[in-house]
Parts: structure tokens; C-alpha cells; sequence
């Protein structure tokens, strides 16, 4: 009997190894592939980072995975792609107010869909990566989906609510059923160099965590140009802000002026060129809007359905009711008030046993 081939993504970190050995385990014919999607000469960042994500060092280590087990392995350069579809959304959507979730994108666009172009070019039935989420298939739907990992803390499905129904049916997940220990724990048992590897923690292409260093060497014309703008509190004009691309929902430190108690960014107003700023209480709300909907166990959705959402990727998915959903907007009211609900981000929302029924980006409410 043919082995089924699966081309997995290897980034260099323990999880991928895992997973790649895995699938290798299972019989599966492996192909492993790291994705160079960016440099640090074209996106900046500490020189200490270098051993992160694209780095020659992580590429190396994802080799050496690949040896260990006696399957090929390839880099592949997704540099073009990755600029186009990750980057150049990243700097647009700071541009306009609002706060970009690049690995959503990277998600759908690069790791699935350049992906599966490269697994049809080898000939691959299937892609695998080291997310922690599980694949699921509804047989009476005749839909795929992703629910909740078995690690809660480590848990990704957040970040994979954009895949089609086509991406899913092509799609391995080793690492859902596993907690992040006792991934160690088998990289340890697989002799994995990368066993003990620390996970990364930043967005992988602002590697410093440093967004306005970024921006600056990215686009210096458009950011010395920079309008700047009313930082309002309570209907009055406080300061100045220093341009829209410097703040985002929920941020109490860097807003240049001092008022005798914290005060948060509450809204950014593209339109207008302005910055509100309210207390901590004023950043509760109950009712979000979303576009650039997905939909991935269900077609549909009814008003007045209990739904669990999900507004970034730390969040604790709570109880709300849909109002409306369409496949072009989503709106819902959640049961208690949410903090810094973020225009920009990623809603995601779970029926009551943790799989995705939908994803969208949340909408500026007026």
C-alpha cells in the first residue's frame, strides 16, 4: 500500500519537529519544509534574535529533524508572497487605525495556500503543521472545522479561523490531542535538538516587539509625515497625538500626557485624525461588529443563537447572541461587557464544545 505523503512545515521550534516525527511514526511518507518568509536585513529588529524563526539557525535545526528521521527536507523561499500578503497588510492597517493580526494572514494566505501549492507540485495529498488545534470533520454537514486543543494554555485555534473548507479536508494536526509537556517531553524521548528550544513570543518579522521602529524604517517618508492629530478625554482636547499608526485600543503607556490617573486609548478615528482616550471602564463594551467573515462548522448562523467569542488570541472565549450574520457581517452582543474589543483583530466564535464556527475581523463601531 502507497504511503500517503504529507509535506509538513518546519520552522526549527520543538512543536513542528514533534509533529513531523509523528506523522513519520505513523507511516505517513514525510517531506519537510521550512518557509523563508523574511529577512532581518529588510525587516530590522535586535541582531540577538537571529536564532528565531527564518533565522540560518532555525533552518538548520528543522535539518537536522529531517536527517535524524531519514526524510528530505527543503527551504523554500515564500519571501515574495509573505510581503506582499503579511507585511504590506500589516503597515496598511496601522496605517488606518487599526491593530493588524499578521498570523491570521500568514495563516490562511502563506501557510495554507503557498503550501498547497508546493504539496501539489510533490505530489503530497496532505499539510501538516505544529499548531495546537484539532481538524474536524461533521459527516451530516459534510464540513470541516477546527476545535479547541487538548492544552487550553497553548491552544491555536484562534489564529486558524481563516482556512477554507478545501485547506481543512488537506490538513494534519498531530499536536491537538497533546499538552505542550508532553510534547517536550516526546521531543526528548526523539532525541529532537530542538527538545528544549524556548517558544518564540513576538511577531515573528518584528522580531524586537518594537512596532514604531518598524514602521519608521519601513515607510520613513509616510511616518515623518505623519498628521498629527486631538488626543480627546471626555470631549476635551488634552494633547496632541503623534499619528494614528502609535496606538492601539487599550494602551495606557506612551500617550504623552499625564492627567493624575491612568487613562487608556478607547477609540482611534481614522476619519477624523483623533485619538479618545477614556478611564478603564470606559473601554467595556458589549456589542461587536465584524467583517471579512468565514464560516467553518456551520453555513449559517441565527439571530438570537448562543455562541462563545473569542476577541484576541489571549482572551477566554464568553457566552453572546448573534444578532446578525451574513457572509458579509457579523454582529453579536456578549453576555458581560469585553474590554479594548479591538478593531482590527480577529473575533472568533465556538458553539459549547470548542469548535470554530466562524471567524471574522472586528469592525469600528460609530
Amino acid at each position: 500500500m502507497e504511503k500517503k505523503r504529507v509535506i509538513v512545515a518546519m520552522s526549527g521550534g520543538v512543536d513542528s519537529s514533534v509533529a513531523a516525527a509523528l506523522l513519520h511514526n505513523e507511516g505517513y511518507d514525510v517531506i519537510g519544509i521550512t518557509m523563508k518568509t523574511w529577512g532581518f536585513m529588510e525587516v530590522g529588529g535586535a541582531p540577538k534574535h537571529e536564532s528565531g524563526c527564518c533565522s540560518l539557525d532555525a533552518i538548520y535545526d528543522a535539518k537536522n529533524v529531517a536527517n535524524s528521521f531519514g526524510f528530505p527536507h527543503y527551504t523554500v523561499d515564500f519571501t515574495g508572497a509573505f510581503e506582499e500578503a503579511v507585511i504590506d497588510n500589516f503597515v496598511d492597517e496601522y496605517l488606518h487605525g487599526r491593530t493588524p493580526n499578521p498570523c491570521v494572514v500568514c495563516n490562511r494566505k502563506i501557510k495554507w495556500e503557498e503550501l498547497l501549492k508546493k504539496a501539489d507540485s510533490l505530489d503530497a495529498q496532505f499539510v501538516a503543521t505544529g499548531h495546537y488545534a484539532k481538524i474536524i470533520f461533521d459527516e451530516n454537514t459534510g464540513r470541516y472545522s477546527i476545535q479547541n486543543s487538548k492544552d487550553n494554555r497553548k491552544d491555536q485555534s484562534y489564529a486558524l479561523w481563516g482556512l477554507t473548507q478545501e485547506s481543512l479536508s488537506r490538513t494534519l494536526l498531530p499536536l491537538g490531542k497533546y499538552s505542550k509537556p508532553e510534547i517536550r517531553k516526546l521531543a526528548e524521548e526523539f532525541g529532537l535538538k530542538t527538545a528544549n528550544k524556548p517558544d518564540s513570543q513576538e511577531i515573528c518579522f518584528v522580531a524586537d516587539n518594537n512596532y514604531e521602529r518598524f514602521l519608521q524604517e519601513r515607510i520613513p517618508d509616510v511616518i515623518d509625515n505623519l498628521e498629527k492629530g486631538e488626543m480627546v478625554y471626555k470631549g476635551e482636547k488634552i494633547n496632541e497625538h503623534k499619528g494614528l499608526p502609535f496606538y492601539t485600543v487599550g494602551q495606557r503607556k506612551g500617550l504623552g500626557v499625564a492627567i493624575g490617573k491612568p487613562i487608556y486609548v478607547k477609540k482611534i478615528d481614522h476619519k477624523n485624525n483623533r485619538i479618545e482616550v477614556g478611564d478603564k471602564k470606559d473601554l467595556l463594551e458589549t456589542v461587536l461588529e465584524a467583517d471579512d467573515i468565514n464560516y467553518l462548522a456551520v453555513e449559517k448562523l441565527n439571530p438570537g443563537q448562543t455562541v462563545y467569542a473569542k476577541i484576541r488570541y489571549s482572551d477566554k472565549a464568553a457566552e453572546a447572541e448573534i444578532n446578525h450574520a451574513d457572509e458579509n457581517l457579523l454582529r453579536l452582543t456578549f453576555k458581560e461587557p469585553k474590554s479594548a474589543i479591538t478593531p482590527g483583530q480577529s473575533v472568533v466564535v465556538y458553539n459549547e464544545d470548542g469548535v470554530v464556527l466562524l471567524g471574522g475581523v472586528i469592525k469600528q463601531r460609530d
